[in-house]
């Protein structure tokens, strides 16, 4: 079975481009040179020399020992929170603005939840001397005022998304909007493995490093290519697909993916998609989406606010169905215990949504020698406020 796109944008049953006439000359446009651009050697060189130099990869893939001792395995931490901006999403912005250039965009817009996309993207159109406008649902400008601030300092301009839940599903809605009334000069940067293809296989290419860095570093300190397990939340998961990408046809590690349960999984504020999902069409694409009996989209919850997405990236919805990775669903409770206990047990403070992975430690026993890798996918200073509203400090 093969677990990449086919050439009609497909995960097996999964993806595609379910999109507006208006917007169809646009995606049209990205699909037939997106391929051809990032592999020429141009793009390639200052795409790595970026990556290099301004984000400051490769990250460390780091020997938790104390928190190996607790669990009686052998866990690594991948620290993409050690990039620049904070968080792995950086590493598909800078992808994408180098591939918008190219196609002589001139006013970048995206969506953002917890803001670290938000972030990312305006840090690149600084970078790049480039319009830069972010949609973000009012209820998480609000609760990420620090990423709002640095948005805003970085010289894009924040557009509240008002409408629906007023998270992440409503910022989407909206840069779609705007994408189809200027389609001329607009690219829009998606920020995970979601929307129509080229998308979900075009960021997942560029968040591959992270993998390709995995196995390099690990045969360096282990020996061995291949880890046992590779760990990851996933809410649209872009830092899922980087962490998986290069194992996907290993079939000897095993995947966990790792979503948001909330509340509790019946307690109707969750966003446990696979668990709760039907096949839908959300922003472009043909996925696992949390739907009423008529067809209309629920709404997710999770105390992190880039996990409350109400579908997942068509990739994850393949490997969900064709068993491929394992599934688990943590709770907003057992998330904030993981994340304190990386901060007491490793001197590490987690964004929230890396602490769902964490959480897999407490539900799952390890042999000995396994040697488990966890994707750090950000750090915790935007969820500060969270932790501090949770623990009482």
């Amino acid at each position: 079975m093969s677990y990449q796109v086919n050439e009609k944008g497909f995960y097996g049953e999964f993806g595609g481009a379910f999109i507006p006439e208006m917007l169809y000359p646009n995606v049209e446009a990205l699909r037939q040179n997106y391929l051809e651009i990032i592999q020429t050697e141009s793009f390639q060189t200052e795409f790595q020399q970026l990556l290099k130099d301004y984000v400051g990869r490769p990250t460390p893939l780091y020997f938790a020992e104390r928190l190996s001792q607790k669990y009686n395995t052998k866990i690594y931490l991948k620290r993409e929170d050690l990039c620049h901006t904070g968080a792995h999403k950086i590493n598909n912005t800078i992808g994408q603005i180098l591939l918008a250039k190219r196609l002589g965009k001139t006013r970048i817009i995206a969506e953002t939840g917890a803001g670290q996309h938000g972030v990312a993207t305006a840090t690149v159109c600084a970078l790049m001397g480039l319009q830069c406008i972010v949609y973000m649902g009012e209820i998480d400008i609000q609760r990420q005022a620090p990423n709002v601030a640095r948005m805003k300092m970085l010289g894009a301009e924040v557009r509240s998304a008002n409408s629906g839940s007023k998270t992440l599903k409503d910022a989407t809605n909206e840069a779609i909007r705007d994408w189809i009334n200027n389609p001329i000069d607009t690219f829009y940067i998606i920020g995970s493995v979601v929307g129509p293809h080229p998308y979900p296989d075009m960021v997942s290419r560029f968040q591959s490093i992270i993998s390709q860095e995995i196995k390099k570093q690990l045969s360096e300190k282990e020996g061995r290519k291949n880890p046992d397990y590779v760990i990851a939340c996933v809410g649209g998961g872009s830092n899922a697909a980087g962490a998986f990408y290069h194992f996907l046809e290993e079939e000897n590690v095993q995947l966990i993916a790792v979503e948001a349960a909330g509340k509790g999984l019946d307690s109707g504020e969750s966003a446990a998609t696979s668990v709760l999902g039907k096949i839908g069409i959300i922003h472009g694409s043909k996925t696992l989406l949390m739907q009423s009996e008529d067809g209309q989209i629920t709404e997710p919850y999770s105390i992190s606010a880039g996990l409350d997405y109400p579908g997942v990236g068509p990739l994850h919805a393949h490997l969900h169905t064709s068993k491929r990775a394992e599934f688990a669903a943590i709770t907003d409770d057992e998330a904030m215990q993981a994340g304190l206990n990386l901060c007491k047990t490793e001197g590490i403070i987690p964004a929230i949504e890396s602490s769902h992975a964490l959480a897999v430690l407490d539900q799952k026993t390890f042999d000995k020698n396994d040697i488990v890798i966890i994707n750090l996918s950000g750090r915790g200073d935007k969820d500060l406020n969270t932790y501090i509203d949770y623990f009482n400090y």
